[in-house]
């Protein structure tokens, strides 16, 4: 999850963002569609900027607001893409578009998470290539898990899954990823408040270095101040205005790089690692 990022998907946010009604979608104070396209395009530029290949999913004004946060519907392993099932309702219709997506790129699919199933990648974690970390919450359940786990078996993948809390509700989105973010090999940055303690265990096991985030912070942001997204290993991407927790990274060695995401992130419960599929990683 964080070697170099070669190949990603994204979906730069037009229509159906600007049509959003904030109460639809549990957007927070501060949302303003226009001003988060503004940011997106800037955080576009970044991710390009380091020589990523982009793969664009259109939005032809489908309204499906949340579409831009292309970390969810699908999940790639070495064996092919995985087309997810949504846990958020008025997310049902993503996953259709990454599939077609991948055809188009002439990615193979490895299968499909299907009803009654449930799996979100935001929600999912590769401690190493061959161990899959996934969240037991709101968006993603067991039967999704089993699913997931039936598909990577065969490949020599263990999956494991973890129970999450509740966090701020169902309507809210807590993911696995919402308390961690990996940084580095062996490196990753937590909120240890909200961490599974056998999660923790596991990657404590596995030799990972746990930088802890700030409470103040985590409160202040949403929780994404903990949402970082690799571009190389320890050279990360990471919303602007959260100076402590970006501290704490650059002392475990990280160059850490920052957008305005106001407008575009914490208002609409997704960060630089939600607005982007990974296809790709050297």
């Amino acid at each position: 999850m964080t070697a170099p990022l070669k190949r990603v998907a994204m979906r730069r946010p037009g229509a159906s963002l600007l049509s959003a009604k904030a109460e639809d979608w549990h957007y927070g104070p501060g949302f303003d569609g226009a001003r988060a396209i503004e940011q997106f395009n800037a955080f576009a530029d970044l991710v390009a900027s380091c020589g990523t290949e982009i793969i664009w999913i259109a939005d032809d004004g489908d309204g499906l607001a949340d579409a831009m946060f292309t970390h969810d519907p699908s999940l790639v392993s070495d064996h092919g893409a995985i087309i997810l099932r949504m846990g958020k309702p008025g997310r049902m219709g993503e996953p259709a578009l990454h599939a077609k997506a991948y055809r188009d790129a002439g990615i193979p699919i490895l299968g499909e998470i299907v009803a009654p199933g449930s799996v979100e990648g935001g929600d999912c974690v590769w401690v190493d290539r061959t161990t899959l970390a996934v969240g037991r919450g709101v968006r993603t359940n067991q039967a999704g898990i089993e699913q997931l786990a039936a598909l990577l078996a065969p490949h020599g993948v263990t999956v494991l899954g973890f129970d999450l809390p509740l966090g701020h509700g169902a309507e809210a989105c807590l993911h696995l990823m919402s308390v961690v973010s990996p940084l580095d090999e062996k490196l990753a940055l937590v909120y240890a408040p909200m961490l599974p303690v056998a999660f923790w265990q596991l990657l404590k096991d596995r030799g990972y270095t746990l930088v802890e985030a700030p409470r103040d912070e985590f409160d202040a942001s949403n929780g994404l101040n903990l949402n970082v997204l690799p571009l190389t290993p320890g050279d990360v991407l990471m919303v602007d205005g959260f100076p402590k927790t970006r501290a704490l990274m650059e002392q475990a060695g990280c160059k850490v790089r920052v957008f305005a995401a106001d407008a575009l992130c914490i208002p609409c419960e997704g960060g630089p690692t939600c607005l982007t599929r990974p296809v790709w990683r050297e």
